[in-house]
């Protein structure tokens, strides 16, 4: 009897479409049929975009290619998704269509900057590759006045992306000798920075008072206009800006939101398992409702339960652990400074925060997150 192979098809190559591949490659073998799609040809870790953006590295050294993707079983292909049918499981692409055994979308979130009046012709974003690649180019040339980062909306990626924006820019302008004359502001639709941490927050508000960064909580950027270069918040108090560095409205991407599998924008899934409504079809990462951060950490300890449910199912096992929600988070404090703040979601009454304070320790951990991800996923 011939060897029927699972057909997998994983939709996007994030955190977790990355490590689910990785999972089902070194278990299954050459039992298995697994494509993985992203239309991008590169990968890269959200917190590089810091990097790029403040020119502490160059852009080429943060992308890691998927055609070093060289595992059993495992086909990439960079190709544009069209239309997912989750009922049929077939994906149609601008290349072809695909038919799955096993369907697992983790496509992670889009940025909506027209949800935002005058986001796109007053402002920035620095949370895509291409808005950070464009500060690259626009911070050295800000010298004077007040630099906002302003968040838009909720939930979005890497909360304490914000802060370490703010942070950061402080470096940088206090390097090139121009920090006395500009004001910086950071605008966060939460009473703390990192609300699960009391002590993570402490300790930022803390780094904002030191290095006087105006922290505006309870506050969401509206709009922005700019003819008046004046920032519009939802309480229609004003702002005045000379740089604004925003961080967009998340959404799901639009051939999502097209293939009936979401309710209230995000896919919702069973927090067991990360399986939909629709038979034999995963979701995992930000692309979800599971009710963790939008961030590559959580992304990649859902993909972990997915994988483990499928291993299960092909097995003919029991059901497998379910996803417990926690994961570790880096936070840059600026001054080469790095603490972690370890977030636990769904094991207790509420979300909990354990707060690591900045070391070098802290440092060498941050990369070794990335070394050892850039091995297991890409074997480099």
């Amino acid at each position: 009897m011939p060897n029927v192979k699972l057909r997998v098809v994983v939709l996007g190559a994030g955190f977790g479409g990355l490590e689910l591949t990785s999972i089902l490659s070194e278990t299954l073998g050459d039992r298995l049929d697994l494509t993985l799609i992203d239309q991008h040809d590169s990968f890269y870790f959200g917190f590089s975009k810091l990097d790029v953006m403040f020119g502490r590295t160059a852009p080429e050294l943060v992308q890691i290619a998927y055609r070093n993707i060289r595992k059993t079983g495992v086909h990439f292909r960079q190709e544009k998704i069209t239309d997912i049918d989750p009922v049929s499981r077939i994906v149609s692409t601008d290349e072809g269509k695909y038919e799955a055994d096993i369907l697992i979308v983790a496509l992670g979130a889009d940025y909506d900057l027209n949800a935002t009046p005058g986001l796109s012709e007053g402002g920035n974003e620095f949370y895509s590759y291409d808005g950070a690649l464009a500060l690259r180019e626009l911070i050295p040339r800000f010298s004077k006045g007040h630099a906002i980062v302003g968040v838009t909306s909720a939930p979005f990626k890497c909360p304490p992306a914000p802060s370490e924006a703010a942070l950061l820019l402080h470096d940088h302008l206090l390097k090139r000798g121009v920090r006395k004359d500009c004001e910086i502001s950071i605008v966060m639709p939460f009473g703390l920075p990192i609300p699960p941490s009391p002590d993570t927050s402490k300790a930022l508000l803390a780094a904002f008072a030191e290095r006087n960064i105006h922290f505006i909580p309870n506050h969401k950027v509206r709009a922005l206009d700019p003819s008046r270069h004046v920032a519009i918040l939802d309480d229609e108090s004003e702002m005045p800006y000379d740089l604004f560095l925003g961080i967009p409205k998340h959404c799901a991407p639009d051939v999502v939101l097209k293939s009936g599998m979401t309710e209230n924008g995000w896919i919702p899934v069973n927090r067991q398992n990360l399986k939909t409504r629709f038979p034999n079809v995963y979701a995992v990462g930000d692309v979800t409702s599971v009710g963790t951060p939008k961030a590559g950490v959580f992304a990649e300890g859902a993909a972990k339960i997915a994988a483990a449910s499928i291993i299960a199912e092909l097995n003919g096992d029991g059901e497998s652990g379910s996803y417990g929600g926690a994961g570790s988070c880096y936070v840059e404090f600026g001054q080469d400074l790095v603490g972690r703040v370890d977030v636990d979601f769904f094991s207790g009454p509420k979300p909990t925060g354990i707060f690591f304070a900045p070391s070098d320790e802290q440092v060498e951990a941050k990369k070794y997150f990335g070394s050892s991800r850039r091995a297991r996923w890409f074997d480099i």
